[in-house]
């Protein structure tokens, strides 16, 4: 899940926002990054098979720049994007060109063959937030959706002609439900990939015009 959303006291620990709460971060053990795991993976290998090189290709939420990397990795020409400064100097220290911005909001139309997007997607209630880059990785909101309602109604913009957008949201998240919001905004979809865990299924959507 990637970091696509601005905290205002982000980053913040617990000392020094004057609570004993932890950081979520802090309780899950976790960096203050999302690292690449089985929906990273997921995501990476549907993508990877789906671009020819020399495709320009944005990895929104980049975190640490792993979908970017695997996807210059085919030839593509690869940037990330994320919204959280310490994910933007991760991905560049991992070697991925990066943009700090919202979503796709810092590029121009027509601009890439291929967009991927790892959104934060745990359902999460308002009394279980918690301020900081960590949680802005994995909470989804309430539904889920919190950022992937507005991906879908922005990233048609930017996708070149013949483009597509790849997303990877949880059985959690509704994947009928993200499909129909599509719909309603231009956009046709279908189901690439899926895995099963334990608490959940992990799907990849592509979109396209319709």
């Amino acid at each position: 899940m990637g970091e696509e959303s601005d905290a205002g006291g982000a980053g913040e620990t617990a000392e020094e926002s004057g609570t004993e709460r932890p950081s979520l971060a802090d309780q899950r053990g976790v960096e203050s990054v999302y690292q690449p795991a089985e929906d990273s993976d997921l995501l990476a290998r549907t993508a990877r098979e789906r671009v020819d090189a020399g495709d320009t290709v944005l990895d929104v939420g980049t975190g640490s720049g792993y979908v970017a990397a695997t996807l210059a990795d085919a030839g593509a020409r690869a940037v990330g994007v994320d919204v959280s400064p310490l994910a933007c100097r991760e991905a560049a220290d991992n070697g991925v060109p990066v943009v700090r911005g919202d979503l796709v909001e810092p590029f121009r139309t027509d601009a890439f063959d291929l967009v991927a997007f790892n959104p934060p997607y745990l359902p999460t209630s308002p009394e279980q937030e918690w301020d900081d880059w960590m949680e802005h990785a994995l909470s989804g909101g309430d539904d889920g959706r919190r950022l992937v309602d507005p991906f879908l109604e922005t990233v048609e913009r930017v996708l070149a002609p013949g483009g597509e957008a790849l997303m990877l949201v949880s059985s959690l998240t509704d994947p009928v439900a993200v499909r129909a919001y599509a719909s309603e905004h231009g956009l046709a979809s279908e189901q690439l990939a899926s895995e099963k865990h334990p608490y959940e299924a992990l799907v990849v959507l592509r979109f396209y015009r319709g």
